[in-house]
């Protein structure tokens, strides 16, 4: 049961990044590699401006993802507290000895609890997408830095 519940989070996880590379990093990549392009072709540049040129292309991208990643982390962070919450508490409830019938419960109770901690961060999902596609829709500039 635990193995599905990780799927059903990786798989909410992963089309949510889906969506926000498709609705708003690719464009941000596309803008990067086509003002790096044109860096590359002032042939009367020095190898370090066009350096330099290149990186502040990439740097609006660099931050987006740089956010986008501290979100998720943030994200994944609230879930594993909440599932060491339910671990926490089965531990308290548990005998020094237990019965394999007692393992059981409490196991089936652990379970419980983790599956309200995934529909709980599942259904956060819509919101915390919102949220980051507000900021990223507001420009580089109104990323936060992370």
């Amino acid at each position: 049961m635990i193995q599905q519940q990780r799927q059903r989070i990786e798989h909410a996880v992963t089309e949510m990044i889906d969506d926000m590379d498709k609705t708003h990093l690719r464009k941000m990549q596309t803008d990067m590699h086509l003002c790096a392009a044109k860096c590359c072709q002032d042939n009367s540049s020095s190898v370090d401006s066009v350096q330099r040129c290149v990186d502040r292309c990439s740097a609006p991208l660099t931050r987006a993802q740089n956010y986008v990643q501290h979100e998720l982390g943030e994200f994944q962070g609230r879930l594993q507290r909440c599932v060491m919450q339910c671990n926490d508490d089965v531990k308290v409830k548990m005998p020094a000895n237990p019965s394999e019938e007692e393992i059981s419960k409490f196991t089936d109770q652990f379970e419980r609890c983790a599956v309200k901690c995934v529909d709980k961060h599942v259904g956060l999902i819509p919101s915390m997408m919102k949220t980051m596609k507000s900021v990223l829709a507001k420009g580089p500039e109104a990323i936060p830095q992370v």
